[in-house]
């Protein structure tokens, strides 16, 4: 094997190297390069298509391209998030993948200079029936909650799905949102000829390298396990420390700018700072602080031990900054200077020693920025059209209540192992359409008035069908769900989970998916201020299903009382608003119960879609219209199972029956077409006309009460079947399944 091949670059890029340097590479210098050009840092087969999404509003504060995006939350408060994965770790050890990939992101936000102070979780695994996949969820869920706990961040929401597709490649992701002063954001530059890059945090070890950069740059296999040492072992009591550190050296100005070490370590610290300043920098391996002897200086630069940030410091700040981090025990050593341009070019020079040898001396640009930008083959995915495929050519099932309650599975026995309650700001937490959180952290002052709703949604199964589609929908459907917390769709972060991106499907796929969230966002005016992109979703040859999962945050201007959560009232009556729909294409009660993946999916009206969004907007938050306070008593978005799972799930929050009909047959009650609400109200006419007002279509549709659910002729249950199979399934699943945390044969 090459030298090059060593560390995951191909034979063109290696001769690239070479011209850029007018000299072979080092050992050091090839393994930075390895790192840097990785797929997971360099973006190299995703970037020319991601530059084609809006990332820019009246409200955007930070766009892609920093650590975390950043909006205007009002009242001069800075809200950052950012989404990221954790894919290939976690599937090859669930707990400490999970683990480090919370931690990850948690650094991203406080890097900004902001608080961290909500976690979300989109999950998605194989089906349970597998020994392997319950000891992945049990590990993955374990990992988030020991972290998310214990460094004392709520976790607030998020999804679980399962399909085989994701059997051998389970999908992380993990969304944050931090909350700053405007006047305190940092952005990561190394500006300041002299300054000093002060390595804050935990000692650097073999545990993480090519922990991500490597692991997320190539496919599963035959071998997967092999590769554990790889995946980074994090601690959240440090974490904490170094949380409470940087904000505190943020606050004081100490600090010229600084950087999370995630994926590609110190090295892609180290150069993007410098890159991002037009400067270079000598960084000297020597004063890392190390946690295994005879680390090579390939290792310390690369490595990607978990809970360490690097600080720009001026000279004369260094006291305060050694300070502030010994009072916090923090560990904390200047590991490097920024330097002048040499000829125009600054280098990152790796030195093992104050006066050398220099180990490394590339363009710190070369590093950050100068990986090739593939333009990859695209090839449309072909699908038979079968029309046994299609689950609209299905008869009508024997006991279409049946498959609703098969259809119905409550994932409380995930957020019940997660605190969402700290700092005490969640006003609606796991369970319903969206988080409410007040607009409020330590640090932080605001009048308390206002508040934030957070979203995550994705739909492999859409996006199998109709990639640019299905991720059209999905930011549609992220939005509508804010919405149905009062907030206004303010913008968006997305994490990309692909297949092979060498297979031309899998480029076309990630094209398309690029284009459905561009077009969304444009109708519906979210700008996507950061995102993620993990490729090599694959295992043995066979891709994933392409699944964007989209995190959309909503603003409320005045968080006077919880919103209406997802719960039925009884005496009330209950309006569909939105178009009604027959279409099975894509939908669960089609692919999972009957097996038929075939047909097409739901058209979507962007424009439609804008105007229910504002329409459920101004229902549940009276203040911004003509409505009274209390003329939404529950409110609940029709999508996963369609119209019968979203009045089930209704129904077993609210513990009361309800009656709704007529229907056209069960394709419309298990459609999943998006842009639809079910509203219970006690003013079913005024909800109409305001329907009508927005130009919306509204449906008078049934009455809750009772202790039944009846849905016209084709369901009637038993309220009690209903609370049980809502709230049990994956609980009895997992306590009877006897799993441990030793990794099944």
């Amino acid at each position: 094997m090459e030298r090059y091949e060593l560390v995951g670059l191909t034979a063109g890029e290696a001769l690239a190297i070479e011209r850029l340097l007018g000299r072979p590479p080092n050992e050091v210098e090839l393994a930075l390069y390895g790192v840097m050009w990785s797929e997971h840092c360099s973006y190299k087969s995703s970037r020319l298509h991601l530059r084609r999404l809006p990332t820019e509003g009246p409200g955007v504060l930070v766009g892609p391209g920093e650590n975390a995006g950043v909006i205007d939350g009002g009242e001069g408060v800075a809200v950052a998030f950012r989404i990221e994965s954790h894919n290939h770790p976690s599937a090859i050890e669930p707990h400490q993948g999970a683990a480090t990939g919370v931690g990850g992101i948690l650094r991203d936000i406080f890097t900004m200079g902001a608080r961290p102070v909500a976690l979300l979780d989109p999950l998605r695994l194989g089906p349970l029936d597998r020994a392997r996949n319950r000891w992945l969820l049990e590990g993955i869920v374990s990992g988030i909650s020991s972290y998310g706990n214990s460094v004392g961040v709520p976790t607030v929401g998020g999804e679980l799905v399962f399909d085989e597709c994701y059997a051998d490649n389970p999908l992380v992701n993990v969304f944050c949102l931090g909350l700053a002063p405007a006047s305190r954001l940092v952005l990561a530059s190394a500006s300041g000829v002299g300054n000093l890059a002060v390595l804050l945090g935990s000692t650097t070890g073999r545990d993480g390298i090519g922990g991500v950069s490597v692991l997320a740059s190539a496919e599963l296999g035959t071998g997967s396990e092999e590769k554990r040492p790889s995946v980074q072992v994090g601690d959240p009591f440090e974490e904490k420390r170094l949380i409470e550190a940087c904000l505190e050296l943020i606050d004081l100005g100490l600090v010229v700018g600084v950087q999370d070490l995630g994926g590609g370590g110190l090295a892609c610290a180290t150069s993007e700072t410098a890159a991002r300043a037009g400067l270079g920098m000598d960084v000297d391996c020597s004063a890392v602080a190390r946690r295994e002897p005879g680390m090579t200086s390939a290792e310390v630069m690369t490595s990607e031990s978990q809970e360490r940030m690097l600080a720009i410091v001026e000279p004369a700040s260094l006291d305060a900054v050694l300070e502030v981090a010994a009072r916090w025990e923090v560990r904390a050593a200047v590991v490097g200077v920024v330097t002048e341009p040499v000829d125009g070019v600054g280098l990152l020079r790796v030195l093992e020693g104050p006066e050398g040898p220099v180990v490394a001396s590339v363009p710190a640009a070369s590093l950050s920025d100068g990986a090739p930008v593939y333009d990859r083959p695209r090839r449309a995915r072909v699908r038979v059209e079968d029309a046994s495929a299609d689950p609209d050519h299905l008869p009508a099932p024997d006991d279409a209540g049946a498959d609703l309650l098969a259809l119905l599975g409550d994932r409380s026995w995930v957020w019940r192992q997660y605190d969402h309650q700290l700092f005490r700001n969640t006003v609606a937490g796991p369970g319903g359409d969206a988080a409410v959180l007040r607009l409020a952290a330590p640090g932080v002052p605001t009048s308390g008035r206002r508040g934030l709703a957070i979203s995550t949604d994705g739909n492999g199964r859409w996006c199998a069908l109709d990639p640019r589609s299905g991720a059209a929908m999905a930011v549609a459907e992220a939005a509508l769900n804010v919405a149905c917390a009062g907030a206004r769709p303010a913008a968006l972060v997305n994490c990309l989970n692909l297949g092979n991106p060498e297979h031309p499907e899998v480029m076309w796929e990630l094209s398309e998916v690029v284009d459905g969230i561009a077009d969304a966002s444009r109708a519906l005016e979210l700008p996507v201020v950061g995102g993620n992109v993990s490729l090599y979703n694959a295992s043995h040859g066979s891709d994933i299903d392409p699944t964007p999962v989209i995190g959309v945050v909503g603003l409320i201007e005045e968080l006077a009382s919880p919103p209406p959560g997802v719960g039925l009232v009884a005496g009330t009556s209950l309006v569909l608003l939105g178009a009604r729909h027959l279409g099975l294409g894509g939908s669960r009660w089609g692919v999972e119960l009957h097996h038929r993946s075939g047909g097409s999916l739901p058209s979507l009206d962007l424009a439609a879609h804008a105007a229910l969004v504002a329409l459920v907007r101004s229902l549940v938050a009276p203040e911004l219209g003509p409505n009274p306070p209390g003329l939404v008593a529950a409110v609940h978005d029709v999508s996963d199972g369609g119209l019968g799972v979203a009045l089930a799930e209704m129904a077993a929050a609210g513990r009361v029956g309800a009656r709704l009909g007529p229907l056209t047959g069960h394709g419309e009650l298990f459609s999943e077409a998006g842009s639809r609400v079910l509203i219970c109200t006690p003013d079913p006419d005024a909800v109409v006309a305001g329907a009508a007002a927005a130009g919306v279509a509204a449906w008078p549709c049934g009455e809750v009460g009772g202790d039944r659910l009846v849905v016209a002729d084709l369901v009637d249950l038993a309220l009690a079947a209903v609370v049980e199979a809502q709230g049990s399934s994956l609980e009895s699943v997992m306590e009877s399944a006897g799993t441990g945390r030793a990794l099944p044969a």
